[in-house]
Formats: C-alpha cells, sequence, structure tokens
C-alpha cells in the first residue's frame, strides 16, 4: 500500500513563501508536484527522484520553488518562494514507478494525495 497526504497549503500574500509537505508511506518512489486551478487542467510543477538526486521544475516556477526530500521521515517537501497570485492552486503530489529520472508529466504518475490549497493574494 501507498498513501500520499499533502499539507502546509494556506493564505500567503505575494512574494511570500510556503512549504508544503507530502508524508508517502509503503514505497520510496520518485514523486511529482502537480497543481490544478478552478477551471484549469492539472498541470506538473515538480519532480524528485527516490534518491533525492536529480529533480526538475516547470519553467513557470523554476528559479522559485525547490524540492527535496528526507526518506528517513518518508517526507518529500516543496518549498516556494517569491509567490505569484498565479501560482494560486491545489496542490498534489504523486507518486511514479517509473525507474530513471523524473518529469512532472502526469501520465507517469500512479498515486495520488488529496490536495493541498496554497491562495496568494493580497
Amino acid at each position: 500500500q501507498l498513501q500520499l497526504v499533502e499539507s502546509g497549503g494556506g493564505l500567503v500574500q505575494p512574494g511570500g513563501s510556503l512549504r508544503l509537505s507530502c508524508a508517502a508511506s509503503g514505497f520510496t518512489l520518485s514523486i511529482g508536484w502537480f497543481r490544478q486551478a478552478p477551471g484549469k487542467e492539472r498541470e506538473g510543477v515538480s519532480c524528485i527522484t527516490s534518491s533525492g538526486g536529480s529533480t526538475d521544475f516547470a519553467d513557470s516556477v523554476k528559479g522559485r520553488f525547490t524540492v527535496s526530500r528526507d526518506n528517513a521521515k518518508n517526507t518529500i517537501y516543496l518549498q516556494m518562494n517569491n509567490l505569484k497570485p498565479e501560482d494560486t492552486a491545489v496542490y498534489y503530489c504523486a507518486a511514479t514507478t517509473r525507474r530513471f529520472g523524473c518529469t512532472p508529466v502526469l501520465a507517469w504518475y500512479d498515486y495520488w494525495g488529496q490536495g493541498t490549497q496554497v491562495t496568494v493574494s493580497s
């Protein structure tokens, strides 16, 4: 069994920061971060391999977001800095059984968390 639980979302002003957590139990797999705003399709944000040795980011967040993991705690983090209103969305973590590298592409991911709301507004 694999369970993913996101936390850390909330309301933040533009330019602020949030750190999202993804508690992952069952297996150590590559993890992707995705987001979905109302009326929009879910889009990839970032990913990290099972070892933490490789990461990737969407162009829209590159330079602002970082992803890391602590496998001893079974937790994956998404640090979001310099947040913009267009970052407002429900953020999801997801796991993939693909074994080489990672990419934040929806079709690659098999297991999903419930999501956590991030709202960036004044």
